[in-house]
């Protein structure tokens, strides 16, 4: 499984390098249904980042809702940060005359969510970009291209697939959906492979592995020559009258390289290579045995582990 990754999430990266078009309703519609409640579109600052200086009037409109958002957003984190600093000093003054269980309790909870709260208005505020300003998790936003009409198109998904048909609850009842197993692809997956693909371009992923103590541990793993990955995606379009559309993907794993078996894990990611990218987004239904040849054909970098920060 691929529970986390650094990805591109500045789609001018996908136009420089795949010549890729970006779908601005899409981008603008995500950002609309952000300001709306509380099932709110977890986007990456990555994302965000990529609107900072707009080009164009359409851009411009995607980061008047960027900035709104934040402004929004400020006042909730700053209205939490008073709430969590009056708490503390109500504990502080408590622990002065007397200690009790509750005021070490909000003491200790109240200092965690002000260093919390503090470092997420830094965020919000900040323009410089940092490396995991493009980290994913199950259920946050990720560029993906796809092709519409022979153009490579750029569309922003949710990294966890609800299939087209299905009701809402899947997203509860199959929590695993941001990753398609290679030999599941015509089962659960069966309306997507074959019909709707999409490429999401990683800089390096993460994966849970049972360290030597029999604790979990997270490790990092980066191809040694340092090129992007190419990782083969499903993706899928859901609707329903009176509810929020959805664009969602999930990445193809398949058995790991010796290297990252060896480092306790049993997946990985399909890296394609360049030259298959056409072939894979434009598939055709009735060869599916080509796609498979795409996944054997894989490039094969040596992936370097270590233990994530």
């Amino acid at each position: 499984m691929c529970y986390s990754a650094e990805v591109w999430e500045d789609y001018r990266l996908f136009v420089r390098e795949f010549g890729a078009v970006l779908s601005i309703k899409d981008f603008f519609r995500l950002v609309f249904d952000r300001q709306k409640g509380p099932q709110r579109p977890i986007i990456p600052k990555g994302m965000e980042l990529a609107f900072l200086n707009p080009a164009t009037p359409e851009e411009q409109e995607i980061h008047d809702l960027i900035e709104a958002f934040h402004q929004d957003e400020a006042k909730r984190l700053e209205a939490e940060l008073f709430k969590q600093k009056t708490r503390l000093t109500n504990a502080e003054r408590t622990l002065e005359s007397k200690e009790t269980k509750k005021a070490l309790n909000d003491q200790r909870i109240a200092t965690d969510k002000i260093s919390n709260l503090r470092r997420k208005l830094s965020d919000l505020k900040r323009t410089e970009p940092k490396d995991r300003d493009n980290r994913i998790f199950p259920g946050s936003y990720a560029p993906v291209m796809i092709s519409e009409g022979g153009q490579r198109v750029i569309k922003p998904m949710r990294y966890q697939c609800r299939p087209a048909g299905k009701p809402a609850f899947y997203d509860r009842k199959y929590p695993g959906t941001y990753n398609a197993r290679r030999d599941n692809l015509e089962g659960f997956w069966k309306s997507q492979f074959g019909h709707t693909h999409g490429l999401m371009v990683v800089t390096t992923f993460y994966e849970n592995v049972e360290g030597e103590d029999g604790k979990n541990q997270v490790l990092q793993f980066t191809p040694r020559d340092r090129q992007p990955m190419y990782v083969a995606c499903l993706w899928s379009y859901w609707h329903k009258e009176g509810e929020d559309e959805l664009l969602s993907f999930a990445a193809i794993t398949d058995e790991p390289p010796a290297e990252i078996a060896a480092a306790g894990h049993d997946r990985c990611i399909i890296n394609i290579k360049p030259e298959h990218v056409d072939a894979w987004l434009n598939p055709d239904p009735a060869n599916l045995k080509s796609l498979y040849e795409i996944f054997d054909d894989h490039a094969e970098p040596y992936y370097e582990h270590q233990l994530a920060a």
